[in-house]
């Protein structure tokens, strides 16, 4: 038929190309950075929304800078343009490309302001570093722009700068714009500059710091250097924070944190108001996986065949692995290094998919009168507080219910937030936490709450931890509760525990969402007694777990034979430990 051809659809840009071809298997990728390109897709559709805004121009020209502007400085490649492989085009145009609304300045700023950048070594990362620093100097009309490469060394800092140095040596473009002295980079013109940073703190403060550029963040003792950075960008409206590491041994590290926070954003369990302005891209073999199997190092090692002059060569990792194949003193090193594998990672107890099956929203108005089973856990004097309500179907078919309470001091609550890399703040603007007056929380508030619900609905039982309940438990008791201490060891919490997990995978619990308890899920990891028994591991899980415990003590009760669920008895029961 005749009429008019259909205008020719433009190509997709690298960054929604690379996205789509990972989510559609063209690519083999681990799962954290499948679920970096599927929050790509999905906030090209939901972004809007909440102030964001895809700039395919500006994520382009900051892809296009590397090859046009920068050469590669060593080995085969040198003298050669950057041409950014599809991952690295990936970060560069998230980073750059996606812009947010700020009500308060009434334009739009940079909505990433933290990046973490993870993959095995290897892959040209500190490469890619440099580059972007040298952007951040010339092309992103930052007046006094101050750019640091920071390490915990100056040598280590030295190797992002020092790569910086070399492309400036042989690009004209960058020799006529950027002025080279003793460990700095100036660009006289704006008053600008990039220079090494070691971790001497002392020296860090009145920093003005406009680009932050970490590298390895495996190797810092402790937060201290990221904070005192993070604290020299206040002054800047759309600063930019660039981790890059692999990964490395300690759980305490700063790194293991930063891991963590930026796993927890890619799954969605960190609201969406701190998420938005976190990146994060994480190449590692998954759970599960053999190191020894090829397919898997593709998985940590994205420059691996990603081109037929791939920067990474498979000969050499191979050669690696055979060795460490023969000298298993080696293995630790290999898959930390090589395949991007924390060798001393807690596996995270509570599978995050699975969890989100329960997320469907409960009306609490339908469960006014309904019989339930309380449970309590109790902080220290400035941590989380949680309530769970749980309870029983009512009808074949239904599901367990839960609903929630948190508690925390309400004094210094933006610093513990910080600390913990949670948003306390806004889950208590948001409702879903109670934040008490003081630096510590207030029980009283907890015990009127409880009152409180137990003449909305029927509260068979209240079960605690006897550590930090005292006056509470004496309280509730003599307005006529039925309390039931739930002893913290494996003979009580052992079969709780697995109860808990059967029902989660089964899909018989809806705990509705509850971002709190959401977050508090994601941390918890499990002690193992010899008999094989399970239980949540206050002092090994990574942040805070109180929700879950509560919950799981609740679970427990639902087991127990009477008088302490069907029982007319009020008064105190005792479990075992």
């Amino acid at each position: 038929m005749g009429g008019r051809k259909r205008p020719k659809q433009p190509a997709l840009d690298p960054v929604e190309a690379y996205a789509r071809a990972v989510v559609g298997n063209e690519i083999v990728t681990g799962r954290l950075v499948r679920l970096a390109c599927e929050r790509h897709l999905r906030d090209l559709v939901d972004g809007p929304a909440r102030g964001l805004r895809w700039d395919r121009a500006t994520a382009q020209r900051a892809i296009d800078f590397f090859p046009a502007v920068l050469r590669h400085s060593k080995g085969q490649f040198a003298n050669q343009p950057f041409e950014p492989l599809d991952w690295q085009a990936f970060v560069l145009g998230s980073i750059f490309g996606w812009k947010l609304w700020v009500e308060s300045f009434q334009s739009e700023i940079r909505r990433f302001r933290t990046a973490f950048v993870s993959t095995a070594r290897k892959n040209g990362k500190s490469t890619l570093e440099a580059g972007i620093g040298l952007k951040a100097l010339i092309d992103e009309n930052e007046p006094g722009a101050e750019i640091y490469s920071a390490a915990t060394t100056k040598d280590q800092a030295r190797i992002v700068f020092s790569e910086a140095e070399r492309m400036r040596a042989r690009s004209p473009a960058l020799r006529r714009r950027i002025t080279k002295t003793t460990n700095n980079l100036a660009v006289l013109s704006t008053a600008s500059w990039f220079r090494p940073l070691s971790a001497d703190t002392s020296r860090m403060d009145g920093l003005n710091v406009f680009v932050a550029l970490v590298d390895e963040l495996h190797e810092h003792p402790n937060a201290e250097v990221i904070e005192k950075l993070d604290t020299g960008m206040g002054a800047r409206v759309q600063p930019l924070m660039y981790e890059t590491t692999t990964a490395g041994v300690s759980r305490t590290s700063v790194c293991y944190l930063h891991w963590d926070f930026s796993t927890k954003v890619l799954e969605g369990v960190i609201p969406l108001v701190t998420g938005d302005r976190w990146f994060a891209y994480i190449a590692t073999i998954d759970e599960g996986d053999d190191w020894q199997d090829e397919l898997a190092w593709r998985k940590a090692n994205p420059s691996l065949g990603s081109k037929p002059d791939s920067l990474l060569k498979i000969d050499a990792l191979r050669a690696e692995v055979a060795l460490a194949q023969s000298m298993p003193s080696r293995q630790n090193s290999i898959r930390r290094l090589r395949l991007n594998q924390w060798t001393q990672q807690l596996v995270r107890w509570i599978p995050m998919d699975v969890w989100a099956r329960g997320s469907d929203p409960i009306e609490a108005e339908a469960l006014k009168g309904r019989r339930c089973i309380a449970a309590l856990d109790l902080a220290r004097v400035n941590d989380l507080s949680s309530l769970a309500l749980l309870f029983p179907p009512a009808e074949d078919g239904e599901r367990w219910k839960v609903l929630w309470r948190h508690w925390c001091p309400g004094d210094d609550i933006e610093e513990r937030s910080k600390r913990d890399r949670a948003p306390y703040a806004v889950w208590r603007d948001q409702g879903h936490l109670i934040a008490t007056e003081g630096n510590t929380t207030d029980f009283k508030f907890v015990e009127a709450e409880i009152l409180r619900l137990a003449t909305i609905y029927d509260i068979q039982e209240l079960a605690f931890d006897r550590t930090f309940a005292g006056e509470i438990v004496r309280n509730l008791q003599d307005e006529g509760m039925t309390l039931v201490e739930f002893g913290q060891g494996f003979l009580s919490m052992g079969p709780a525990s697995a109860e808990f997990i059967r029902k989660l995978l089964a899909g018989e619990l809806q705990h509705g969402g509850d971002p709190v308890a959401d977050w508090c899920a994601s941390n918890v990891t499990v002690r193992k007694d010899p008999a094989g028994n399970e239980k949540p591991d206050k002092e090994r899980s990574i942040e805070r777990i109180d929700p879950i415990v509560a919950l799981i003590m609740a679970v427990g009760r639902s087991l127990a034979e009477p008088p302490g669920i069907y029982g007319d008895g009020r008064g105190l029961l005792i479990l075992g430990g």
